[in-house]
Order: C-alpha cells, then structure tokens, then sequence
C-alpha cells in the first residue's frame, strides 16, 4: 500500500499510518520507519477508536484534501491524479469520491424495505463496481455511500461530526454521507473504471474489496447497519431510491411534543383513513418526543418506530453533539432533517401548530422554502384542529394554496353603535385559522359618537385595522362598493353591514369554499363571483317574494347540498377579486340616478325598479354576464350569517314602500361543525352543484349565459345567441364578446 502511494502519478503531502489498539503496533511501526521518509508518519494508540479514528485525526491536517484508505486497499498509481481532477472540478469539489460505493435498497411491493443483505432480492440494493457480478462503471455514478476509500476537503470531514453517530462500532461510511448531504448539501461519488488499466483502479489487486463486499456479515453488525441506514432515509436522506422515484404525499405532519401529538392527531388520523390520501407524521424524537411514546399516544402499536415501513419519522434532533442552550442546534437539525423529508416526499402542505417553539416553525418554514414543488406550511391553532378535518378531502393540487388567500372584512356602519357591537362579538369568537385577516370599518360623514367609540376602542388580534371617514356624506349605494378594492388576485373582500351576525365557522366556510373551487387548478369554474354566508328564505326578485326552503327544493339531489344562485348575497358574502374590479367598470358605465332610465330590464324581475341599491347594478352584470354566487344549504335554514332587519338606509326607509317581515329574513346561526351536514360530509365537486337562475328555477350555467346574451343589453353588442361580454380581469374593462 505505502508503495503504490509513493509512486503515484500526483505526489501526496504527507502519510499518516495509523494503529488502535492493533497487536500488529510493533511490526506496522518497523514497516513505516523502513521507509526512511519524512512524509510518512506512524500514529498509534493502545485504545481501539474503532472506524471514526481515523476521521478524527483527518481533522489535524493542515492539507487541503484527504484520503482516507482501508488497510486492504492498494489504489493503482493514478489513483490520486483521477481524484485530484475531479475534486478539482467546480461540479465535484463540494464532494466526497470513492472507487467503491452501495446503492441503499429499494421499496419492495409490501412497501416496507428489505435488509441491505438481503439475498437474492433485487430490492437490496448494490454494491458497486462488482467484477464478480460484471458491474463496471464507465462514468461518474452517485451512490449512498462509499466503501473502503474516501477522498475529499479537509473542511467536509467536520461533517462527520455534527451527529452523534448511530454507533461508533460500525457504519462511518454511511454516516459520512448522510452527514454530508444533510448539512453540506455534498453528495458521494464512485469514480469510472478503465478495465484494461490497472492503475486507475481503487484497489490494482482486485482483493477483498471487489470480490467479495467489505461491509461485514456477521448478523448482529448487519442488523445494526440496517437500522442506521433506515435512521438516516428516515431523518431525511436522500438515497438514489428517493431521487430515482420521487414521492407525493399530501401532508406531513410535525410535532415536537406528545402534547403536540396528541393535538394534532384527529387531522392526522382523517387524512390516514380518506381514500386516495397519504400523510405521514415527524417527530423530534429524543428527550422531546420519543417516538415510542408518540406511537402510543395515537393507539398505534410502538413498533412502527421500528419497521422499515413509511409512517412515523424520529428525527431525534437531541442527536446534535454539545449540551447548548443556544437555539442553533435545534432550529438546524429540524431543518435539516425536513429539508430531506420534504424533498423525498413532495407534500403538499407541513402541518404543525401555531403555538410550537419559534425555532421549530422557522426551522420548518425555511424547509418547506426548499422545495421547488411547492409545499405550503399550515400554522394550526390548537382549536382548530378539530374543525379542518374537511382538509383531508381538499384536492392534493389545492392544498399547496392553503396561504394564498387573504380576505379581509370590511364593515360599514354609521349610527347603530349596538347592532356594531353585536357584529364585532360575533367576529371575535370565530375561528380563523391562524389566517391573517384585515378588518375595516368604513363610515359616513353622519356616524354618531358611540359608534366612533367602538370602532376606536376595538381590538382585532387577527390582522391589521383601517378606519376609513366620509368627509361628504355618500350614501349606502357608496359606502358599500368603495368599502373595499382588491390589491391582487387573491384578495378577497368580506363586506358586512353592521346589523349582520356571524356564524364561529362563517370563515372555515369561506376557506373551504375558495380551496375546493377557487384555488383548485384541476377545476375551471370563472362563473363562481361571490360566496354567501347567508341562505335566503323569500325569492327576493319576485314582486309577491314567495317563502323558498333549498332544503325541501334539493331533497332528490340531497337536502343540504350547498347550490349555485344568480342572486348576489348583501347579508354577508365574500367577493371576488376579478368580478369585483368588473363590477366597479360596469357600475360606471351603467349607474343613473333614476332606475327607470337604466338600460338594463330583466323581464319580471323587480330589480328593475330598485332605487340607489349597488346590489341591483351587480344583480344585472351578474344576469348579463352568466356568474353565480355560492350558497349554502343547511337545516332549518341555518347559516353562517344572519340579518336583524334593523332600520337604516333600506329597512323601514320613509320612501321605501315594501314591508319588510322580519321573521322571511332572519335565519338561526350554524353553531356546529356543518361539515356534518355536507354530501357525504364534504362539499361535492364544482360539477354536481345546482345553480339557479334569478327566479329559483334550476338552469345550467351555460343556460344562465345564453339568458343573459339573449337579452342584449350588455355594454358591449354581442351575438344575442352564442356571446357575451369578456372583460381584462385586471382593469375590468370590457375587452371583447366571448363564446360560450
């Protein structure tokens, strides 16, 4: 070995020879001193460091690049020019190079991994080049880890040391690499072979490294060896495996505590038991979570800690070497070990909670940013958990947009300081998901004292506060469409007049709503313009107003499933950024101080003759122009919003000459989960929703679009049978007639 090394092609700087606790000390000396060279140095020790003493001392050198080599290697004489090269290269030199290396084994059919000696079974994975098999390389090839030599920057052997090793009795090739690629991003790469020149071989006599496998045989090492490397695939190594066939899964789960555990274990459990899903679940492992406890603490047996099956990860971040109190070491190992889970498996969306350690949701922020695929990371609040087991029935393509929304409230009020106060209660005590929700309250010039007061006074710890003042008095037709504008196309606006009461799920409603329809890329649904919280009682646009029960009217489709509806909702919707900034243009264009002047008559309808309502101008486009608004449909009419008919601008107006029953227009608040209620206890595809025209009468979507072309009085001329208007969703500007 000493002399295949002093005659290589590229000279070395220095040798070091070194002896643990061999019996072999005296002669191995007397072989390194028979040199007479002051380049070779003999190192010994009566301890036996075992395989990592030698990587220990790696650390001492002042060298530039290391060998590490085993005492049956004895490497051709390019060997270290070959290495020098490629090391040299921009592409390898964050890298450690080898002659010999093992692919770890694959997933088999029963979707456990088999032991790495395995006979006979194709799913063991490789060792690799193997004359005895007729293995040869002809190029650069990445492997799991090298076998018997290791060649790389005296910088990267630290790697080694940042975990405490699985074993210090075996295992430091693995160990190295895993390492490596955790935390230097570096991967392992076994050099080509010239079979008809020797010199460019790692080991020129073709000895115990090629015919037969230097990793031991011996069944208690194997087993230790099959754990360490399942530990290492199972804290995020990336093995040849998982980059050859890339996995999709829809959520990982993350706790760092068996409190956290058992949080999120209802969410966990429905995503494991809906068809077509898979989650998995990481833990910290270690003196935070052990993973034992963790099993136990969601009845599922302790030895899923132990098969070489995908369900639970022990990331056993405690594994960092050194007792700190710095935040560094635990922020670094979650985000080492997720980078590689999220990598391997592609999710959709990282679940933890929202009140987890700082350092664990940057870790794991940091780590979902990794990922080129695109994984969201949901912030759950504790009591909330229970009430999102309608994510698990999201599409896996609408998951990812889980953060992509952002609605804000926006209130208008003036003079009922109670009403407000009622309004504000109800707004309190909903869930939200962790979600960051701007509230504005938007008054006239005439607001009284009190309601000043209270919107002064009022604390909303759920996102930013505006209040906004008419120096001139507008007028409702005003005050509402200027209430709100959208800033972008995942800007929603909640408008709510101050004599409405909300629903505690009236935003998990929306939520759902606009990620199973709106945020799915697998569905294409430009009609839907709004979402109500509301369900009417009356048909509103007929001049008797006729009582309306959905329940009764979908009992053959199903009694609560939600519907479309022509009607836009003014007693709580959420609305659309693109419709909204359509419906500015054409309120523009269209609006006249006397109704009967307005262009637009909708045969039968007694929109026709409202006077200063916004809601009229959006009921035309939305006739003219075939959209839809959302609503729901629960028991008793139950709902997610409520209006209490108070006086004002509309509701016992002097000039308005329609009685309003407060009993047609006041339904009871959902105070339950309503994913109870759902077809099959979720919201059904954008494809079986009933739509409605204008007068409750079941139309298609295409029907309501040929209505709207067929009575012409669009701003734009279209053919009367087969177009209607298409707008610039950015400006809102009438752009062209579009076919349908």
């Amino acid at each position: 070995q000493l002399d295949s090394l002093l005659h290589q092609t590229l000279p070395f700087h220095h040798v070091w020879v070194l002896a643990f606790g061999s019996p072999n000390e005296a002669s191995l000396r007397r072989i390194a001193g028979s040199y007479n060279d002051s380049r070779i140095s003999f190192i010994s020790s009566n301890y036996d460091f075992k395989y990592y003493g030698r990587f220990q001392i790696a650390l001492q050198t002042e060298a530039d690049l290391v060998y590490v080599i085993d005492d049956d290697m004895i490497p051709g004489k390019k060997m270290l020019q070959m290495l020098s090269h490629v090391a040299g290269t921009e592409k390898y030199e964050n890298s450690v190079l080898g002659s010999i290396g093992r692919i770890l084994p694959f997933r088999q059919k029963d979707f456990t991994f088999p032991s790495y000696r395995k006979f006979r079974s194709k799913e063991a994975g490789l060792y690799l080049p193997d004359p005895a098999y007729d293995i040869t390389l002809d190029r650069i090839l990445q492997v799991d880890f090298l076998s018997s030599s290791w060649f790389l920057s005296a910088e990267l052997v630290k790697a080694l040391f940042i975990e405490k090793p699985f074993t210090f009795a075996t295992g430091e090739d693995l160990h190295l690499s895993y390492q490596l690629q955790k935390y230097r991003n570096a991967g392992s790469f076994v050099l080509p072979v010239d079979p008809n020149d020797k010199e460019t071989w790692g080991d020129s006599e073709h000895r115990l490294a090629y015919v037969s496998e230097t990793t031991v045989i011996f069944k208690n090492i194997v087993e230790v060896r099959d754990n360490q490397w399942w530990k290492a695939l199972s804290t995020g190594y990336i093995t040849q495996w998982a980059a050859m066939y890339p996995h999709k899964i829809d959520a990982l789960f993350y706790a760092h505590s068996i409190d956290e555990v058992k949080a999120l274990g209802p969410l966990l459990e429905k995503f494991r038991t809906t068809v077509g899903k898979k989650a998995y679940l990481a833990v910290s492992g270690g003196k935070f979570c052990p993973c034992e406890d963790a099993a136990s603490a969601l009845n599922w047996p302790k030895v899923v800690c132990k098969e070489r099956r995908f369900k639970i990860f022990d990331l056993e971040v405690g594994a960092i070497l050194g007792v700190s109190n710095s935040e560094v070491p635990v922020l670094q190992a979650v985000y080492s070990s997720m980078k590689g889970l999220i990598k391997i498996h592609n999710p959709s969306v990282v679940i933890t909670l929202a009140d987890a350690d700082p350092n664990v949701k940057k870790a794991l922020k940091m780590a979902t940013e990794t990922n080129p695929n695109g994984t969201a990371l949901v912030l759950l609040p504790r009591a909330s958990i229970s009430k999102v087991l309608w994510m698990a029935d999201l599409r896996s393509t609408a998951l990812p947009n889980w953060n992509k929304m952002r609605v804000s409230v926006n209130i208008i009020t003036q003079n009922r300081a109670q009403s407000l106060l009622r309004l504000l209660r109800s707004l309190s005590n909903a869930y939200y998901l962790g979600d960051e929700i701007p509230i504005s309250f938007n008054m006239d010039s005439k607001v009284d004292e009190e309601t000043i007061r209270v919107v002064t006074t009022f604390d909303w710890p759920h996102g930013p506060k505006t209040l906004r003042r008419r120096i001139i008095q507008g007028g409702l037709i005003r005050a509402v469409s200027e209430s709100w504008y959208p800033a972008s196309d995942d800007d929603f606006g909640l408008l709510l007049e101050d004599d409405i009461e909300v629903s505690p799920y009236y935003y998990l409603w929306i939520k759902y709503a606009l990620l199973a329809y709106h945020y799915d890329p697998q569905i294409s649904f430009p009609e839907l313009s709004s979402i109500s919280l509301y369900t009417p009682k009356i048909v509103e646009v007929v001049k008797e107003r006729p009582k309306w029960n959905p329940t009764e009217f979908f009992k053959q489709i199903h009694p609560h499933t939600p519907y479309l509806h022509q009607l836009p909702c003014s007693w709580g919707a959420v609305f659309f950024p693109k419709q909204w900034r359509e419906f500015y243009v054409y309120m523009n264009m269209r609006f006249t101080e006397n109704a009967k002047a307005n262009p637009v008559q909708i045969p039968k309808s007694r929109t026709n003759g409202w006077q200063a309502s916004w809601k009229k101008f959006l009921i035309d486009m939305m006739y003219l122009r075939g959209y839809v608004t959302l609503y729901p449909n629960f028991p008793n009419q139950q709902s997610f919003s409520t209006n209490h008919m108070e006086p004002g601008a509309h509701i016992a107006a002097k000039d308005n000459v329609v009685k309003h029953d407060k009993t047609d227009f006041e339904v009871p608040l959902l105070k339950d989960d309503f994913r109870n209620f759902l077809p099959s206890q979720k919201l059904p595809p954008a494809s079986k929703l009933p739509s409605l025209n204008l007068f409750n009468i079941p139309v298609s979507l295409k029907g309501l679009k040929a209505a709207g072309a067929k009575l012409g009085q669009d701003v734009l001329r279209c053919n009367n049978v087969s177009e209607i208007v298409a707008v610039d969703h950015q400006t809102g500007l009438p752009a062209r007639c579009m076919r349908f």
